[in-house]
């Protein structure tokens, strides 16, 4: 019976893990689809004004809702494990207020912002206004979304994040050429406006296909109150919310981290390959071919680990409240195998064939040492990945937030020594790249080791 219980574990871990990847691959390639069309209709100077703005609203749903599903699938996977569906429901309700409270704070904030943004030249084009101002309202869509996924996610149930996944794209894509165009007469600003309004459409469509899934839901877990509620103490809401903040809050600074780093690259990167002597324009060339061609084939080769991550904090989450420590050992075993699975052939692909996707792909054979250069960097950061979600799964999500920390420093001293020698120049940025990644997934997973043997 045990052993059946394990495989039908499994398989419903994978099952998820699998929803999760089609879904990421199908959004990847409408958001690709998106930028092509879109460049047509609003330009270089469009899609300019609505990258100005974006930063801005990436910023505020970050801080408003980042950490908030891992922190909200962890507690109710726990509340799952011992029978209260009353306190996980309980618990999805009270977070979903905090949701929207945040939510409207930032967006009232960024509505009112944007003005003194321009006006103390924070913005520097004043054309700006109208995509800073068309993305605030999607804020508060976006921290509920935040919430709602973390709940089906705590259930372990992926099917409805992984269609309002696929909703809330193809709504935001088609939102973005249709209000662009038709703004477009009125002016550039006005069209990056229209494209802006795309991210509040997409969460508004995104929101209505998971209350959608949520009444279906929530029909299931009252017939599972009224079968199998066990009694125990209500939480108070201050209890709750600080439970949440807890979990959520290492999570955010996980991922504040992240641009942070990235705007590190873009000061340090262009900079040292000048002094390795490189001209200005040669060094923006090589920089955009490491940032805008070797990173997201890093990123579209990691998209079932990266899957598989979210997965997995529900999945070792209730097994450590039962205290099933085998259970718990198999699953990462499971995931680790299946990682290594995935992303030695990838790493194997892009390093052999680094020359024809520059080529033929991105017309850029230029990008092909840095594509070969990095593709080590698939193994570390699906291992990554994988590791984090084992950790966050078992309650240690501070560790991953450190490791990064560690990571980022090796990689910022890395790119500064590496660089500037003439000799290696931009392929020092793809080894700091691949040694973040790996020092990363090497403490992870030393702390693993240290916790379950």
């Amino acid at each position: 019976m045990c052993v059946l219980k394990t495989k039908a574990s499994k398989q419903a871990f994978l099952k998820g893990t699998m929803i999760l990847t089609v879904s990421g691959i199908i959004v990847k390639i409408i958001g690709a689809l998106n930028w092509v069309v879109l460049a047509r209709i609003i330009g270089g100077d469009g899609i300019g004004l609505y990258q100005i703005g974006f930063p801005i609203y990436l910023m505020a749903i970050t801080i408003s809702s980042a950490g908030i599903p891992v922190a909200i699938s962890l507690l109710i996977s726990r509340k799952l494990a011992e029978k209260d569906y009353l306190g996980a429901q309980r618990i999805f309700h009270v977070t979903l207020v905090f949701l929207l409270c945040l939510g409207l704070l930032f967006s009232v904030s960024i509505i009112f912002g944007a003005k003194f943004l321009i006006a103390a030249n924070l913005v520097r084009d004043h054309r700006a206004y109208y995509s800073i101002v068309a993305l605030a309202p999607a804020v508060i869509f976006v921290a509920l979304l935040a919430g709602f996924r973390g709940y089906f996610q705590g259930w372990q149930v992926m099917a409805p994040t992984a269609c309002s996944e696929v909703v809330e794209q193809l709504a935001r894509v088609i939102t973005m050429i249709v209000f662009s165009y038709l703004l477009l007469p009125r002016g550039i600003a006005y069209a990056a406006g229209g494209a802006s309004m795309g991210a509040g459409v997409g969460a508004i469509l995104g929101l209505l296909t998971l209350l959608y899934f949520y009444k279906q839901q929530n029909y299931k877990v009252r017939i599972k109150i009224q079968q199998n509620q066990i009694s125990t103490p209500v939480e108070s809401i201050v209890t709750i919310l600080q439970k949440i903040i807890k979990i959520a809050l290492p999570i955010t600074l996980a991922n504040l981290m992240l641009p942070i780093v990235a705007n590190l690259d873009v000061l340090i990167v262009p900079t040292r390959l000048g002094v390795a002597g490189y001209s200005i324009e040669e060094a923006t060339t090589l920089f955009g071919y490491l940032s805008g061609v070797a990173i997201p084939l890093i990123n579209v080769a990691t998209i079932f680990t990266a899957a598989m991550a979210v997965n997995l904090v529900p999945a070792i989450s209730s097994s450590m409240v039962l205290g099933k420590v085998e259970d718990i050992r198999s699953k990462i075993r499971t995931a680790f195998k299946i990682t290594i699975m995935i992303t030695i052939p990838c790493c194997v692909g892009l390093y052999f064939l680094g020359e024809y996707v520059a080529t033929i792909i991105y017309n850029a054979p230029q990008a092909a040492p840095i594509i070969k250069n990095i593709s080590l960097g698939v193994i570390f950061l699906g291992l990554h990945q994988t590791s984090t979600g084992v950790l966050q799964g078992m309650g240690y999500t501070k560790i991953p937030v450190i490791n990064m920390a560690v990571a980022a420093v090796c990689k910022i001293v890395l790119n500064w020594t590496l660089i500037a020698r003439p000799t290696i120049g931009i392929c020092g940025a793809a080894f700091a790249t691949v040694a973040d990644f790996g020092v990363a997934a090497v403490l992870n997973m030393f702390f693993i080791y240290k916790y379950m043997k």
